[in-house]
């Protein structure tokens, strides 16, 4: 008898296996890679982004779940990502920015999103909702989302300091030689214009020569460094006390350094949004929906929010990570502010962004 039991329960569990142990609606198993071909019109996605974008999970449980293989590349720079759309290259999902994803549209690259095979979209928090650069979400869908601000060491610099001051501490000569400035043109644009009263997609000459002027003045007084990614373990290891930072790296080097504090400028600051896009002649769009409302999921969101350090686009998630004392409810870089009437996102400008370019190699030829 019990012999008999045992090659039943044999022949069921032989069964299961072979079925794939169900569906890929999230119930538990995974979806063979036929039955995704067939479903889906092919088993492959490609997925285009920047680099260290990525939850710990977020892939490898999407392939099983769905029985597809996920092919990823990463891009330094959002005009590197656009450089390959104008080549021809093919991608099923680009996770590009606010700007970026404006000239994409502009330039018929993305196609509408069929919003019917997005039923998550229901999960986005209210502070993602109807951002400028694709108001009705026609085209995007919000992947991270932060802010540009400050990280100081608080034993060394006083934090009413950092509050009076603003983005004008950096040409404070007390911290000259302590301050990293991100090398990047429109976000040290975007602090001059901010510190002077005007806006960050400003394209007044006047306004423009006055900010090439303040960061002029900042690079010859302050000795600053200029860094990208490295800013992050620096920061981590206290080799500076002052440093321009996004709010998710900012998020980590708070996390691992309680020294560290962080800052959003009173005069304003760049609010932006990364998000997920399905290119015109994207080869599986009907996959790039399926990954698209996959990511907005509870258990993607999260992995993707707590790998990362940016702030998720996922409503209960942004609450759980912004409130719970085991995540970063103490943490001040992790919630980007929203409503502030001074805060703005850039928009697309080639004009503009050609100056700030050719300005921005002016000011750091005279380091």
């Amino acid at each position: 008898m019990k012999k008999a039991i045992s090659l039943l329960l044999t022949a069921v569990f032989l069964t299961l296996a072979l079925a794939g142990c169900g569906g890929g609606d999230g119930s538990g198993g995974g979806t063979s890679e036929s039955d995704a071909a067939a479903k889906y019109g092919s088993a492959v996605l490609k997925l285009y982004l920047p680099g260290e974008y990525l939850g710990e999970n977020l892939i490898s449980n999407f392939e099983k779940q769905f029985g597809v293989k996920v092919i990823v590349e990463n891009f330094d720079s959002n005009e590197m990502m656009y450089t390959k759309l104008q080549a021809g290259d093919s991608y099923d999902v680009l996770i590009p920015s606010d700007y970026m994803i404006e000239r994409l549209i502009a330039g018929n690259y993305l196609q509408p999103l069929d919003k019917s095979l997005i039923p998550n979209l229901g999960n986005l928090a209210e502070q993602v909702v109807g951002l400028g650069y694709d108001p009705d979400g026609t085209y995007s869908v919000p992947y991270f989302w932060g802010s540009v601000g400050l990280v100081y060491n608080h034993n060394n610099v006083d934090p009413s300091v950092v509050e009076a001051e603003g983005w004008s501490i950096l040409r404070d000569t007390d911290y000259a030689g302590r301050i990293y400035i991100y090398d990047s043109e429109r976000d040290s644009f975007m602090m001059a214009f901010k510190a002077l009263g005007y806006s960050m997609n400003t394209s007044d000459s006047g306004e423009i020569e006055e900010a090439y002027e303040w960061l002029r003045e900042m690079n010859n007084t302050m000795a600053p460094i200029y860094v990208t990614d490295e800013v992050i373990d620096s920061m981590m290891n206290g080799e500076m006390d002052i440093a321009v930072v996004y709010s998710g790296d900012a998020t980590v080097i708070l996390d691992e350094n309680e020294e560290m504090s962080f800052s959003m400028p009173k005069e304003g600051t760049n609010i932006w949004c990364d998000a997920m896009v399905i290119p015109t002649n994207a080869e599986n769009p009907k996959l790039a929906h399926e990954f698209i409302n996959y990511v907005l999921t509870y258990d993607a969101s999260f992995d993707n929010s707590s790998t990362v350090g940016y702030a998720s686009p996922n409503a209960e998630v942004l609450k759980e990570m912004s409130t719970n004392t085991e995540l970063y409810a103490y943490n001040e870089a992790y919630l980007p502010r929203s409503g502030y009437d001074k805060d703005e996102i850039f928009h697309d400008n080639v004009t503009l962004q050609r100056e700030l370019s050719k300005l921005w190699i002016r000011v750091k030829a005279e380091n």
